[in-house]
């Protein structure tokens, strides 16, 4: 499982070297030490498990995911990849390891799902470095930390890492007294970050808004539905997980029958009657526009012209323009079908036994919102 590999760096190319064909990116668990589901936390418009995919899928000729077992997570818009649940129970790194060396043989370079700025350079370095001196196990080491999620795994790290799991032990350092060791020292551990609060979260958003300027056009969902389905609860619910995602998340409802926001009498209402055909009302902490239609605008209009620079925008309604919908269909609202024909929802929201391949419970905001996050690229697409 070796096979050539040019490990050029950002200083400019270096020898062929033999290094690991297959990356195993640890996908793990939900790591909620940040309070969520970390995995998908949404960074420069991608999860970060999609963001490592695709760091890895650029490198390496064949990737691999290692879950937990009965949580295999949703890499939507990025392309498929290869799943591969623990075999082990415990739910930590080194069942994942331990797994994939035991299916898939070695070396394999491992990887954290939840790093923030990964660098090609550092992964050719490490793989550089296994490649010259046949270790069992190489990975970085800063001062006297050592980064085992960004390493290098020979096959003869099975039997040791194995005994350990069997018996009950976790940590993968444990394992090392009885291994060869390669140790290649770097300056700092930029290219190690991983994101454990939401502190260091936000951090990362502010670093990558530094260097990348962010997509304008919104990603764009409607909620739709018939009468009494639920629709603005799940709306409701949903917000919430979305923005503890970083999500900047806009709404719109729509209004088959016309509306007023403005009060008769208040001096915004009299600069309407008087003849404005826009006009604004501003305040420290809100703003309004009104403006009169000769006609409704479409709600990808919408999108583009008030929601640029969101991340997402949420519509309500919208059941026949919206380019992309889910459906909310509640079988106590005494409703005996769905709105939307098979294949026209992306997924359907439901208490009832109905058939669609993505199907959430009523109440599963936080599935709903990891559903909405690994799919923004497709929901930019209208």
């Amino acid at each position: 499982m070796t096979t050539a590999s040019d490990t050029r760096d950002d200083a400019g190319p270096v020898k062929a070297v033999t290094a690991p064909a297959v990356a195993v990116l640890l996908a793990g668990g939900r790591g909620r030490r940040a309070g969520l589901d970390k995995r998908y936390l949404v960074l420069g418009g991608r999860t970060l498990l999609q963001r490592n995919a695709h760091f890895l899928r650029a490198l390496f000729p064949e990737v691999v995911v290692s879950h937990a077992h009965g949580q295999r997570p949703d890499l939507g818009d990025e392309a498929a990849l290869p799943f591969l649940p623990d075999a082990y129970p415990g739910r930590s790194p080194l069942t994942g390891i331990v797994t994939a060396l035991d299916g898939l043989g070695g070396p394999l370079f491992v990887m954290a799902a939840d790093l923030a700025f990964p660098e090609p350079a550092a992964v050719r370095r490490v793989l550089a470095a296994a490649a010259a001196s046949g270790a069992d196990v190489t990975l970085p080491r800063i001062g006297p930390h050592r980064e085992p999620l960004f390493a290098v795994y020979g096959p003869g790290c099975l039997v040791p890492m194995r005994a350990l799991l069997l018996e009950g032990r976790h940590r993968i350092a444990a394992a090392f007294p009885g291994l060869r060791l390669e140790e290649v020292p770097f300056p700092d551990a930029r290219p190690f970050h991983n994101i454990n609060t939401m502190d260091e979260y936000r951090e990362a958003r502010r670093r990558l808004a530094e260097h990348e300027p962010a997509d304008d056009t919104p990603a764009l969902v409607a909620i739709v539905g018939k009468s009494d389905s639920g629709k603005t609860t799940v709306i409701e619910r949903l917000l919430p997980e979305l923005r503890a995602l970083g999500l900047r998340v806009g709404t719109v409802k729509h209004d088959a029958h016309g509306f007023e926001i403005d009060h008769p009498g208040k001096d915004s209402w009299r600069h309407g009657q008087a003849g404005a055909e826009a006009y604004a009302i501003s305040s420290p902490e809100r703003f309004a526009f009104v403006a009169r239609l000769e006609a409704e605008l479409p709600l990808t209009t919408l999108a583009r012209r008030y929601f640029g620079g969101y991340d997402l925008l949420l519509a309500e309604g919208y059941k026949r323009s919206a380019p992309h919908r889910i459906e909310v269909f509640r079988a106590a609202a005494g409703h005996r079908e769905p709105l939307c024909a098979p294949g026209e929802a992306l997924a359907l929201v439901t208490d009832a036994d109905l058939p669609h391949e993505l199907r959430f419970a009523l109440d599963d905001a936080a599935g709903l919102a990891h559903f909405i996050a690994a799919r923004l690229g497709t929901l930019r697409m209208y």
